[in-house]
């Protein structure tokens, strides 16, 4: 499993987000972001150095991601009846990803706020391999995801 080295020093909140009513716009300052990848998907990037992800990201035209404290809700709301497939959380640099990087009210509730990223000027681009700073393996036991980057 491939680890690589993280950049430091970032501290800017250049990233908005949109909905959520209010009406203004609010910043947010998180160094990474975390995507929860397929075996798959995460073989696809390593190889060919990007991925448009999965089919709700295709459809929807974003690749969908969490913070860090959304982890364990997205698995145990998306993942959790996925036995027998492995699956991988990548530790994504968030600074890397530039202006297509928008956090964004979920759409059945606008309390929850996640990142999406749309890609380079906001038109739906793959994500890139050199975004990646950490990936591991989540392993699922007794209905508990867990994996160093969890801990």
């Amino acid at each position: 499993m491939a680890e690589m080295e993280k950049e430091k020093g970032w501290n800017s909140c250049k990233n908005t987000k949109k909905g959520g009513g209010g009406g203004g716009e609010q910043g947010f300052c998180n160094d990474y972001v975390y995507r929860i990848s397929t075996a798959e998907e995460w073989a696809e990037l390593q190889t060919s150095g990007s991925t448009f992800g999965r089919q709700i990201d295709k459809s929807t035209g974003c690749i969908h991601l969490s913070n860090l404290h959304q982890v364990q809700w997205v698995l145990h709301n998306f993942f959790l009846n996925s036995k027998g497939q492995d699956l991988f959380l990548l530790q994504i640099d968030a600074k890397k990803l530039g202006d297509g990087l928008v956090y964004e009210a979920a759409a059945d509730d606008s309390s929850k706020v996640f990142p999406h990223f749309y890609g380079p000027s906001r038109s739906f681009g793959p994500l890139p391999l050199d975004v990646v700073t950490k990936a591991e393996k989540i392993i699922l036991s007794d209905a508990k995801f867990t994996c160093c980057l969890l801990s």
